[in-house]
């Protein structure tokens, strides 16, 4: 009987040590532990869990701690932020624009769409307006230091904002863009003006587009520095009181009889993709004023006034009218026969004056973009001259 129970005992006792080995070999979470890399992990598991009694002294694991925190650094936390005078009355999506720079705007709207926008933990539109001290909940998006890092201004573009201030206020800014310039980022491109600008002015809290121009058009641009400002001279983009005039040199004579166009534009996209605008029936109503200010054998220095602001209206009126802009690579013929000397021109439309009324003077203004060297220099090949 006794001969038994020692035979029962040996059994318990070594099912007892078969599954305390087996604890040993796993983890809490039920699988096996690594030997080697993974050690370290154990070591400070251990040492938290005992009250912060036990601590790895060896520099392997102080390198492996630092690596941890520098990686956590680079994940993209919510934010919470409280609206100030400088964001009041603006739309949430415009808002998200400046806080998520350099973000898809297609990626901004769909957050929103989602509901992982909230102000004042409620869901939103994009239309949404913001009212002072809103709290708006702004999540997560990966992307966004990287967009950061690569926003940085060249020592040639700041050189030229330092000398293409037309005028300044407290109120607004006018500058003189150059061509090949983007007037804000988007698909492809982390740096265009109005980020310059904020770069380039840290101390100015408020900096936003009034209107836009073409990447290749330069000239006169306007800046608001307030948000009273923005919307002052937004009501009165809407209501047709700012008057703007542009220079352009075409191709070909302008018909003597054709001083006014009137014809509706519609965006498309091409086969290949390209998003062009067309003369069409369906297009919303646009009007332009054209005036001759000189002509030479294959070219005209044309002056336009747009009465309305539909994309590339100039650009589409004037080919309309069968003068195509010189240096218009989108809408100039593929197998036009001959570009007498100008196929490597820039786009030669140029935003040379604009009129409006002070958003705080009530005062009527008026300014003026010089040309830039280029513009010049191509309308000396051109013939026609500098009195312009």
């Amino acid at each position: 009987m006794n001969v038994k129970k020692t035979q029962k005992n040996r059994k318990n006792k070594s099912r007892t040590t078969a599954a305390s080995s087996a604890v040993k070999k796993r983890g809490n979470n039920g699988r096996p532990e690594r030997k080697n890399d993974g050690s370290k992990t154990r070591d400070v598991r251990v040492g938290i869990e005992a009250g912060g009694a036990n601590f790895l002294q060896s520099s392997e694991a102080n390198d492996h701690s630092d690596k941890v925190t520098e990686n956590s650094s680079d994940v993209p936390q919510v934010k919470f932020v409280t609206v100030t005078e400088k964001n009041e009355t603006q739309r949430v999506d415009n808002f998200l624009i400046t806080q998520l720079k350099g973000i898809p705007k297609s990626k901004i709207y769909k957050i929103i769409r989602k509901g992982e926008v909230r102000i004042n933990k409620k869901r939103c539109k994009p239309e949404s307006k913001l009212v002072l001290g809103d709290i708006v909940r702004i999540p997560p998006v990966f992307g966004l230091a990287q967009a950061g890092e690569a926003g940085k201004v060249s020592k040639s573009l700041t050189s030229y904002l330092d000398t293409a201030v037309i005028f300044e206020d407290k109120y607004l800014l006018v500058i003189n863009k150059p061509s090949g310039l983007a007037v804000h980022g988007g698909s492809g491109i982390h740096m265009g003006l109005i980020e310059a600008l904020r770069t380039r002015y840290p101390e100015t809290q408020f900096l936003e587009l009034v209107h836009r121009l073409d990447r290749d058009t330069s000239g006169c641009i306007l800046i608001a520095k307030s948000r009273s400002a923005l919307r002052n001279l937004h009501e009165q983009f809407r209501e047709g009181q700012v008057n703007k005039i542009y220079h352009l040199a075409v191709y070909g004579s302008w018909p003597k009889n054709r001083k006014y166009v009137d014809v509706p534009l519609k965006r498309s996209e091409m086969q290949s993709g390209e998003r062009v605008v067309l003369v069409h029936q369906d297009g919303k109503p646009s009007q332009t004023r054209f005036r001759t200010l000189g002509s030479s054998e294959h070219f005209s220095l044309m002056e336009a006034k747009p009465l309305t602001g539909r994309t590339h209206q100039i650009r589409v009126h004037a080919l309309f009218t069968g003068c195509p802009l010189v240096g218009d690579v989108k809408y100039l013929a593929r197998d036009k026969e001959d570009f007498y000397g100008m196929e490597k021109s820039r786009l030669m439309l140029h935003a040379k004056a604009i009129h409006f009324t002070h958003p705080k003077s009530d005062e009527m203004v008026s300014f003026e973009a010089p040309y830039d060297d280029v513009f010049k220099d191509s309308l000396k090949m051109m013939s026609l001259g500098e009195k312009y």
